[in-house]
This record gives structure tokens, C-alpha cells and sequence, in this order.
């Protein structure tokens, strides 16, 4: 009991220190980018604190496995270099004694992995696409930096607005210039705002100003003046979410097996699967010879975790691309790592192994 109590205790204290640390580095990334996006006029500013949100929970899972597998790593390896390894082991606890332990400290982790990522994680990054969806096809004044040039899809527009959109939506003092043909359309209006028909067509609204058409060089132009003009600025059809597998619900994957579908079951099912194997991988990694260097062992194991990660999503563009079956697939990356989870322990405990063995 004060063996499982220590650990327990140790185990816990180090997963809440790496979950904070991750977890920031997470939100201050995804952050940074909305940042960026947002101050460009790519997005709505309203819109940065719901899409950390929606991108948080879909990146959870990563998190929390990285959470499990540096928090058992750490605290074991802090046990070999204060000799309280040295202690266990001559109380007549072998290595495998840690397995109930670390399983124990892992599995309410494990399955909460498993949540996130069959439910959670879909949901959240569908919902992303939806709000995205209705940032894209919305009003686009209100995204609008002001005091900037913009120059519209085709090159053919250049738009530039002095004040930002206010509660009604509209912006205020447009200027809009329109070349076409060799010849110049020069507006300029008090304010203005987009609207977008059911169809996707989109039209900017310009209210109170005036139209100066003419070639430029040429004395001869033309002056309109008008209270409301409505210019088409794209034609195209509305916009909806996109349709991708990792916004699909995992019961639909399963209703419908194509391999799209398959390869991005696969990586669900692979994350809390990966999650428990590396917790208990960190036991045979945690070895830390206290005369010898520190951080040889982080490093191996940061090692392993990205190649474990990437022989999954290798795996999962396989299946995806119908280059190798789901039910192979589904199980080979990690029997591979329980085999070398296996050989590790073993060499922890063998006192001469097999490949070290004289005839």
C-alpha cells in the first residue's frame, strides 16, 4: 500500500505539472495563429475565443497522452536517480511490480482519450467548420480591417475601408476602384455593407455616394451619384461546412466503411490504444544510471513517441488510400510495439539475455 501510495501520489503531481505546460503551449499556438488571422481581417475578432475552444478540444487527446507518458517518464526516472529504485528492488519488488501501478494511474486517462477522440474531438472540429462556414458566407464587412488596401480574388477590385463595421454592420467612408476593359470605375460612398443571396451570389451594398467612370488619360468620364447601388462581387454557391472524415461522428464511420472513413477510424482508435502502451513503455524507459547523463532517456523516449505517432498516421494514410486493409492495419503498429515493450522489460530483467549469451 505505501508502495502503490507513493507512486499514485507521484504519478499525479507530475501529470498536473505537464498537463499545464502543454496544455499553454497548446492554447498560446492555436492563439497566436487566430491572432494572426484576425489582424489580417481574415477573421472576425468575436471569432477567436470560440475557435480556441473548438480547436482545444480536438487537439485534447494529443495532450493527454503526452500528459500519461511524460508524467509515469519523469517520475520513474527521478526514482533512479535518488536511488529510491534501489530501495524498492531490494524490498524484493521486481520491475514489472510498477505495471499495476502505472495502469492503474493510466486507464481513467486512457478512457477519457478514448471519449475525446471517438466523440468529442469529431464534434468539436465540426462544429469549427460550421462556425467557420458561417463566418465565410456572413456579412464580410464586419471582417474587414480598416485602413487597408484589400484587392479582391480576381485582382480586378480594390477595396478600402477608413471605419470598421459598428453594431449595425455597415462600414463607413468606402472606396472602391474597378478596372474592366481598360477602363476605370472609381466609387466612393459614405457607408456600405455585403449581403449574400440563398443562391451564394454576394453583392456590396454602398449607400449615399458617388460613381466616376471614365479611361484613364481621357478627359471624358462620367459622374452618377446614387442613394443605394449594388454591385456583384462573387457568384458562387452558398457556403457550407466542409465535408471531411475527421468531422464525421465515429458511429457513421462504422455505417459507412469507405476507406476515407476507415483510415481516419483507425487513427481514433489508435490514440488511446498508443496512450496505454507508451504509459507502460515508460517503465523500461525511465532507466537512468545516476553517474551517466540525465536527459538521455527524455530524449529516447521523445523518440519513440514521434515514431509511434507517425507509424500510425502512416498506417492511417495507407487505409485511406486503400493500399492495406483496415483489419491489418488496425492492430500491426502497436503488436509491434508490444513486442518491443516486451524485449525491454526483459532486458531490464534478464541477467544475461539471450543476445549477450556465450555458447
Amino acid at each position: 500500500m505505501i508502495f502503490s501510495r507513493a507512486l499514485q501520489r507521484e504519478f499525479f503531481q507530475s501529470a498536473a505539472g505537464v498537463f499545464v505546460a502543454l496544455f499553454a503551449i497548446l492554447i498560446t499556438v492555436v492563439l497566436i495563429r487566430l491572432l494572426g488571422q484576425a489582424a489580417g481581417g481574415r477573421l472576425p475578432s468575436d471569432a477567436v475565443l470560440a475557435l480556441i475552444g473548438f480547436g482545444s478540444l480536438s487537439r485534447l487527446p494529443i495532450v493527454l497522452s503526452l500528459t500519461v507518458f511524460i508524467a509515469v517518464l519523469l517520475s520513474l526516472s527521478r526514482s533512479y536517480r535518488d536511488s529510491e529504485m534501489v530501495v524498492w528492488f531490494a524490498s524484493g519488488l521486481p520491475l514489472t511490480a510498477f505495471i499495476r501501478p502505472v495502469l492503474r494511474f493510466a486507464l481513467p486517462i486512457v478512457f477519457t482519450i478514448a471519449a475525446v477522440t471517438l466523440f468529442v474531438a469529431p464534434w468539436a472540429q465540426l462544429k469549427s467548420a460550421q462556425y467557420q462556414a458561417r463566418i465565410d458566407s456572413r456579412n464580410d464587412a464586419s471582417r474587414v480591417a480598416p485602413g487597408v488596401f484589400r484587392e479582391s480574388v480576381g485582382a480586378q477590385r480594390v477595396f478600402f475601408v477608413e471605419m470598421g463595421a459598428g453594431e449595425d454592420g455597415k462600414v463607413r467612408n468606402v472606396f472602391v476602384s474597378t478596372e474592366k476593359d481598360g477602363r476605370l470605375d472609381v466609387i466612393v460612398s459614405a457607408e456600405g455593407s455585403l449581403r449574400t443571396d440563398p443562391n451564394g451570389d454576394r453583392f456590396i451594398v454602398l449607400e449615399k455616394g458617388r460613381r466616376y467612370e471614365g479611361e484613364p488619360g481621357s478627359p471624358e468620364y462620367r459622374v452618377l451619384e446614387f442613394d443605394r447601388y449594388s454591385v456583384l462581387v462573387e457568384e458562387r454557391e452558398a457556403a457550407g461546412p466542409a465535408s471531411r472524415a475527421s468531422t464525421t461522428p465515429t458511429l457513421e464511420l462504422l455505417a459507412d466503411p469507405t476507406p476515407r472513413k476507415l483510415g481516419e477510424l483507425l487513427g481514433r482508435i489508435g490514440m488511446p490504444v498508443a496512450a496505454l502502451l507508451l504509459a507502460l513503455m515508460a517503465i523500461p524507459l525511465s532507466f537512468v544510471n545516476p553517474r551517466a547523463g540525465r536527459a538521455n532517456n527524455l530524449l529516447f523516449a521523445i523518440l519513440t513517441y514521434l515514431v509511434y505517432s507517425n507509424a500510425i498516421s502512416v498506417f492511417q494514410a495507407w487505409v485511406s488510400q486503400g493500399r492495406l486493409r483496415f483489419e491489418l492495419a488496425v492492430w500491426l503498429p502497436h503488436v509491434v510495439v508490444l513486442a518491443v515493450l516486451a524485449l525491454m522489460f526483459y532486458r531490464r530483467l534478464a541477467i544475461s539475455p539471450f543476445w549477450r549469451a556465450r555458447a
